[in-house]
């Protein structure tokens, strides 16, 4: 009889599900600049925007771009401690109110589907904090939830360093 069990050596391989698409660039060139562009426009402070697109993409568990901007964040000085508790922002004391109305609009938005709607009183307490510069927040959250669906969705592959 012979085991169907993994081998050692194996058991503790990690799983890594093929790219669907070896390219999206090459795939959809135009639709890849656009996003590309669509991106760089938004002109928000580069650590809040890091700290948006690591809590939007540990919310769509996106692991492609989870590397990707905790390797951005730590690139721009940003603390381990900090990193390490963005999931758990509510708790922690290493965020500003502004940080956290941005984090409280990132969940809300990307959490649409849970209840329909963003609050009142998360997005009274994003326009409280950002004034003028709310919409370029908005845009921010909504070019990461789309990174994200892009990346989950092809299961692009997270890059082994």
């Amino acid at each position: 009889m012979t085991s169907t069990a993994p081998s050692p050596a194996t058991a503790d391989a990690p799983v890594v599900p093929p790219a669907r698409i070896a390219s999206l660039p090459e795939a959809a060139p135009d639709n890849y600049k656009a996003m590309r562009a669509l991106s760089r426009a938004t002109t928000i402070d580069p650590e809040l925007r890091q700290l948006i697109d690591i809590r939007v993409s540990q919310v769509n568990g996106c692991a492609f771009c989870l590397d990707m901007h905790l390797r951005d964040a730590r690139a721009l000085g940003m603390s381990d401690q900090r990193l390490d508790t963005i999931a758990g922002w509510r708790d922690a004391p290493f965020f500003t109110p502004r940080e956290r109305a941005a984090l409280d609009l990132a969940e809300a938005m990307t959490r649409l589907a849970d209840h329909g709607h963003v609050s009142d009183a998360v997005y009274d307490e994003a326009a409280a904090q950002f004034g003028d510069e709310l919409p370029q927040v908005l845009f921010a959250i909504t070019v990461i939830n789309g990174w994200n669906r892009l990346m989950v969705a092809t299961q692009a592959p997270v890059p082994v360093r």
